[in-house]
Formats: structure tokens, C-alpha cells, sequence
């Protein structure tokens, strides 16, 4: 027990177990929170995405891998973000666990002609980066305003991801400033909706 302002407080209960979280998360539009107002510009990027692509960089081969992208919302003004690739060989199977990245978009002014917006990314190599850019129509362009990284990170120091919905697909194309490289393009994808 602890005495505030006279008073005894019991922390007994403090670190009893709990029950599960009680608020809802959703990729399923037509379940869950409604979407906050401010998310309705970024609305067809909302769901489950799974694909392919491909990448390459100067010091590195070309390669092909598979992604899955989440993206939801709980009913408050930004979208949470998550990806998880892997490499394929030439047939498509798997050859092991590649990037992963987590992050939030968030809708953060309108002119009327197009949405200002954020998006911040953590990768678990140690590198944090802020994005901000546009969204006009159903395409969006962004570029690193910051880029943060852990002394043992490797060198990156700027990023550049334009989005875009084509025919129900959400496709994509990131270039990366790393190692001494100027921004160059790094990857590229077509991810089709999951509704499994």
C-alpha cells in the first residue's frame, strides 16, 4: 500500500493478468471502428496484399522475393503498416525470411487538390525513417524527410517509395541512398488484394 495525499492506494491488482486487448484493429472495411475522416483519402490502400517483386542495387544482385502487406486502422486518424518479405528462386519457392518493416501512415493536411501525408517506418536492421509527400487521386509520392539509423545500422540515408492502385492492385517502386549510392531504385512490386 502507498499513502497520496493521506490516502491509501492498493497496487495489489497492479500486476494481475488482464484481459486481451479490448479495441478492434481491421484491414476488413466492412467490419470494425468506422474510419476516422482524416483516412479517407488513403481508404483503397486498406487491406490485406500479397505479390511479388523484384530488386537489385549496385552492390548487391538482382533478386525476386514475396511480400505481404498489412495494412488496418482502428478507428483513429492513421493507418498502421506492416510488410514481411521473403526470397523466391526462379520457381517460386521460398529461399528464406527477407525485410520486414513496420510503421503508420497518417493523412496530415488537404489543399483540395491533394493530401499532405507521413508515413513512419521502423526496420528492425536499426534504421528508422519519415517520409512525408502526397497522395493525389490514388497515387502517392513520398521521400524521406529524416532517416535515422543504430551505430551498427548500415549506411542509409535517404528514401524515396512512390504507391499506386492499378486495376485492384496496390504496385509500388522504392529507390534508396545507401553505402555511397545516390538515391537509386531498389524495389519494385505488384501486391493483389487477400480477401482470404
Amino acid at each position: 500500500m502507498t499513502e497520496t495525499n493521506g490516502e491509501s492506494t492498493d497496487f495489489s491488482q497492479t500486476f494481475q493478468p488482464i484481459a486481451p486487448y479490448p479495441y478492434e484493429d481491421t484491414d476488413d472495411l466492412r467490419s470494425g471502428p468506422d474510419l476516422h475522416p482524416e483516412m479517407l483519402t488513403l481508404l483503397p490502400y486498406i487491406g490485406r496484399w500479397r505479390g511479388r517483386g523484384q530488386g537489385g542495387y549496385p552492390d548487391m544482385e538482382d533478386f525476386a522475393f514475396g511480400q505481404e502487406v498489412r495494412i488496418s486502422h482502428d478507428g483513429r486518424p492513421f493507418l498502421f503498416y506492416e510488410s514481411r518479405t521473403w526470397l523466391l528462386n526462379p520457381d517460386d519457392t521460398p529461399i528464406r525470411q527477407a525485410a520486414r518493416e513496420v510503421g503508420w501512415f497518417r493523412a496530415v493536411g488537404d489543399d483540395g487538390q491533394r493530401t499532405e501525408v507521413e508515413l513512419e517506418l521502423s526496420h528492425p536492421t536499426g534504421v528508422m525513417e519519415l517520409y512525408y509527400g502526397h497522395i493525389t487521386g490514388t497515387t502517392m509520392e513520398l521521400s524521406t524527410d529524416a532517416v535515422i539509423r543504430s551505430p551498427k545500422a548500415k549506411e542509409v540515408t535517404a528514401g524515396k517509395r512512390l504507391y499506386g492502385m492499378v486495376d485492384g492492385a496496390l504496385m509500388y517502386a522504392a529507390e534508396m541512398a545507401a553505402m555511397g549510392q545516390p538515391l537509386t531504385p531498389h524495389l519494385s512490386a505488384r501486391l493483389a488484394r487477400v480477401t482470404d
